[in-house]
């Protein structure tokens, strides 16, 4: 799967939605759901973890954290995702929900708001499952939120290598040494899952995430992450269209305290099209024939439409910029025979 970060546009796809094990990538998801915990103030980076036995002695990928030791939720952060601790990860989730098994729901919980609609997790970790399981889509899906939602949490995923009880441990993601406009993601392996990686590249303002999955080796997963992004950069190229709050256009406003209302957009617009044909865009403002006060701030107003070659790409309501109140009795009076003539 190969998608633009900024529109969470489909560049390119083969089988997105199959299931299968996603491993470590499901560390995405336990990232996703402390990041939340961080940002509402559940938790802090400078919490003392104390870890349990059961976090201690989990399998697989280890940060070395000992049992009974205390370890800051930064440090575990860390752990979890330059070295792909399983044992930080359990340690984390305990911290954060009580039990793993609880965090795993509240994982869960994020999942389906963030519309991963084929994907379910039993585990911090990726151990695993029958009934754990993911999609490209959904893990492209979970990584685009973690860029846009928690971009200084997401400087980890760049990180290279990570020290701690004196233990030096790269990050698995070779691409980061290989391509310099990579800075993450995460990588994965079972015997199950094959080789996996989501990986995620900026060149020239323009964000692309690949996920790859189920290869046979690690060198498999980083050429073809590799040449996903090229072609993603190469074919394609990602513009800002209008930036939150800019007036795109004015609406008469009839029986208003102002004769017209400024309208634009409530957040930043982007669109991605194929490299070259971004002069060939074609936009289309539908505005009501007639539009009457009042209007709050934020209220939808129009559309804006943007289309290439005949197919629509961008549909976007078009708000009042500032609060338009009834004018005076006068203006009223006056509009309603101004409209009534019409």
């Amino acid at each position: 799967m190969l998608i633009d970060s900024d529109t969470g546009q489909e560049l390119t796809s083969l089988d997105a939605d199959t299931r299968l094990a996603p491993a470590s990538l499901t560390k995405l998801m336990t990232a996703y759901a402390i990041f939340s915990a961080l940002d509402d103030s559940q938790v802090g980076l400078a919490d003392q973890v104390t870890i349990s036995e059961n976090a201690w002695r989990t399998p697989g990928s280890r940060m070395f954290i000992e049992v009974g030791s205390r370890v800051s939720v930064q440090d575990l952060l860390r752990g979890m995702i330059v070295q792909s601790g399983n044992d930080s990860s359990v340690a984390l989730a305990e911290h954060v929900a009580g039990t793993e098994l609880v965090f795993a729901e509240v994982m869960n919980r994020y999942a389906a708001a963030l519309g991963m609609r084929s994907s379910h997790f039993m585990n911090a970790t990726g151990l695993p499952h029958d009934r754990h399981y993911s999609t490209a889509r959904d893990l492209a899906r979970v990584a685009r939120a973690i860029i846009r939602e928690f971009p200084d949490y997401y400087r980890m995923y760049s990180e290279k290598e990570f020290e701690y009880n004196r233990i030096v441990q790269p990050n698995r993601n070779s691409l980061l040494w290989r391509d310099s406009s990579v800075d993450g993601m995460k990588t994965g392996f079972t015997d199950d899952a094959g080789y996996c990686l989501v990986s995620s590249a900026k060149r020239d303002g323009m964000r692309i995430i690949s996920v790859v999955l189920g290869t046979s080796s690690a060198k498999a997963r980083t050429n073809g992450s590799q040449a996903l992004l090229n072609y993603g950069f190469r074919f394609f190229e990602t513009r800002l269209l209008f930036r939150a709050g800019e007036t795109i256009t004015q609406a008469r406003t009839w029986k208003a305290a102002s004769e017209f209302t400024d309208l634009g957009l409530e957040k930043d617009v982007y669109i991605t099209v194929p490299r070259g044909s971004y002069n060939s865009l074609e936009s289309v403002l539908n505005i009501p024939a007639v539009v009457l006060a009042p209007l709050a701030e934020g209220q939808p107003v129009a559309e804006l439409q943007i289309s290439l070659n005949g197919s629509q790409l961008l549909r976007e309501p078009l708000r009042a910029l500032q609060e338009n109140p009834s004018g005076s009795l006068w203006v009223r009076a006056r509009d309603g025979v101004q409209l009534w003539l019409e």
